[in-house]
């Protein structure tokens, strides 16, 4: 039987102090984690996601733990609200100039049976919803970078990268947001915005959660009950070690696995 072990913390003290972060699919799981452990070093966060009361909730935890927080109750699928909340953030806590660019929908199936809907959601949500991110904070990040630190960090998938049966979709828009940050980097580095992917492999979250099909859910319900897979916290830990490095250092791409996960 697997245990449940998270990464310790490694950073101490307050690096991301003045730092204005957003965190979208902040609502639970990574997202969740990490606009905690944002605020925990200092930085000022907004979370983004649709379910307003869990972004309520955490707002509260991190303000009992001396944080600063506001909740953005947006579906980053709408361009529009996306940028009007980009706009209400920079009103409320000052110039962006770190995005966790996180949510994320994973819908298995295979091919031939045709779950259209399912692609077209998974489309909408890991690349739309990523680009519509981009585009409204990207402004804010790029003014950043003139004075400090400006951070773009993408998650990705080690989907992106593996070959795994009925996770085409999925996996196919994990591999544009992987060679996107690519790509973002080539024409954001030369403006010192750091550019940023993170690729995880088997997470302790909701997200298998979304799975129906019997053959993937029994590959991850597995993962769990046998290895000691990644928890949220692993995830947070290192997105914020990407933030806190020297300006000058950009951990371009970062894939984070359980130890004892194969595939």
């Amino acid at each position: 039987m697997a245990t449940s072990t998270a990464t310790s913390q490694i950073l101490t003290g307050t690096p991301l102090a003045g730092r204005v972060a957003v965190v979208s699919g902040a609502s639970s799981g990574i997202g969740a984690a990490t606009a905690q452990r944002l605020a925990g070093l200092g930085a000022k966060v907004a979370v983004l996601a649709r379910r307003k009361d869990r972004l309520d909730a955490l707002v509260q935890t991190i303000e009992a733990a001396g944080g600063t927080a506001v909740a953005v109750p947006v579906d980053v699928t709408d361009r529009a609200a996306v940028q009007a909340a980009a706009d209400e953030i920079a009103e409320r806590l000052g110039t962006v100039d770190l995005v966790f660019n996180n949510a994320g929908v994973q819908l298995i199936s295979a091919i031939e049976e045709l779950k259209v809907d399912d692609w077209q959601r998974q489309i909408d949500l890991n690349v739309g919803g990523v680009m519509n991110v981009i585009a409204a904070f990207l402004p804010q990040l790029t003014a950043a970078a003139a004075d400090g630190p400006a951070d773009l960090i993408n998650t990705s998938s080690i989907a992106a990268t593996r070959i795994l049966e009925k996770f085409s979709i999925y996996s196919g828009t994990k591999a544009y947001i992987s060679h996107l940050t690519r790509l973002l980097r080539v024409e954001l580095g030369p403006k010192n915005v750091r550019v940023s992917a993170i690729e995880p492999g088997m997470v302790d979250t909701e997200l298998p959660d979304h799975v129906t099909d019997a053959d993937a859910t029994a590959l991850m319900a597995g993962l769990i009950r046998d290895i000691d897979v990644l928890q949220s916290d692993d995830i947070a830990e290192t997105v914020a070690f990407i933030a806190s490095v020297p300006r000058h250092v950009n951990l371009t791409e970062i894939t984070i696995l359980p130890t004892a996960q194969a595939v």
